[in-house]
């Protein structure tokens, strides 16, 4: 969906300008948990979201399987679902 929307716009700006605007969407939400404000914190994860999937597409990278992946229903380091991790 993001790169239907806008590919036109992400792919010319390049994978360093993008990443510029997902640090700035993590540090917005970062605020928005420190003040505690539910709905700005909904609004900025969907936002770093977002942003995380268009540097993915201008890197060509197809998130989702690389989630999934990494993550594929267990942990990654002790292979168990829940986490049984130290």
């Amino acid at each position: 969906m993001i790169r239907r929307i806008y590919w036109h716009r992400d792919e010319p700006r390049g994978v360093e300008r993008n990443y510029v605007h997902l640090v700035e969407e993590i540090g917005e939400l970062g605020r928005a948990i420190v003040d505690g404000d539910l709905e700005s914190i909904k609004s900025e994860l969907a936002d770093s979201l977002a942003w995380l999937a268009t540097v993915a597409n201008v890197l060509k990278v197809n998130l989702e399987e690389a989630a999934l992946s990494k993550y594929c229903n267990v942990c990654p380091k002790c292979s168990s679902s829940p986490c049984t991790c130290p």
